[in-house]
């Protein structure tokens, strides 16, 4: 065995061991450990080795393959609630639109703090869900009561839900803020592992805050619009046509 393959296999090793003997050791010290060991495993190992990870690395490993199945059976079972309650499939969606703005305020934060997207940053985004999709039910619902109860259109209903609902929606949004920023400053011991998490939650309530009260209106009145055409078309293709009564008179009658 040559002497740069040596110092790998011990690296390996001594990289292992630290992890196996410390079960609590951080997520973000693993995953840059893992990454340590491939680029040097890549510089100095010959071709013919191929290497994998075993044990605590390997369980680790592991455990993020199944993150996005849950966060996409997350979506999907809230949709299918969301549904059921509203007796509709389309205000669900609007509900839902506020989604992708805090995901994206999530990973731009923890790119701006230079964090690894760990196992508890995951957990932030799935927390995210939750907490961004309150902002669309408040606004939704109380534009559906609107439109049910008093006939407005649309573009009226929402318009009045964005004004009732604001404070509602600020002190919500406030309230998670707040108690999370412990987490996302990393006060307290043991905090820094689970600084991430807080990161993408403060991070995603900033960004869906500042986008929601534009985005999900726009999206209730383009798809309330939609819905509404769809069942008029509907209801005037079921009316019956009208008689022809040049063609189809009665020949006696005619004659008399």
């Amino acid at each position: 065995m040559t002497k740069s393959c040596a110092a790998v296999c011990l690296f390996v090793v001594a990289a292992i061991a630290v992890v196996s003997s410390q079960p609590r050791t951080t997520l973000t010290i693993v995953l840059t450990g893992q990454s340590m060991i491939r680029s040097d495993l890549r510089a100095t190992k010959p071709s013919a080795v191929t290497t994998i990870f075993q044990g605590t690395a390997q369980a680790f490993q592991d455990s993020l393959q199944g993150l996005g199945i849950i966060l996409l059976s997350a979506i999907v079972v809230i949709y299918l609630v969301l549904g059921i309650l509203y007796e509709s499939f389309t205000h669900p969606l609007t509900i839902l639109s506020g989604l992708p703005s805090a995901g994206f305020g999530a990973l731009l934060t923890l790119l701006i703090f230079k964090m690894e997207m760990s196992l508890y940053a995951f957990v932030g985004i799935i927390m995210l869900v939750g907490l961004v999709k309150k902002n669309g039910i408040m606004m939704v619902d109380f534009a559906v009561a609107e439109q049910r109860d008093h006939g407005l259109e649309p573009l009226e209903a929402i318009h009045q839900a964005c004004l009732v609902r604001f404070r509602p929606i600020m002190m919500t949004t406030m309230c998670a803020l707040v108690g999370t920023l412990p987490i996302a400053l990393g006060l307290g011991a043991g905090a820094e592992s689970r600084r991430p998490l807080g990161m993408a939650v403060v991070g995603g309530l900033l960004v869906s805050q500042l986008l929601t009260l534009y985005l999900t209106p726009v999206y209730y009145v383009y798809i309330e619009r939609a819905r509404i055409r769809l069942t008029s078309r509907r209801s005037r293709a079921s009316l019956p046509h009208p008689a022809r009564h040049s063609a189809d008179t009665d020949p006696a009658t005619a004659a008399g």
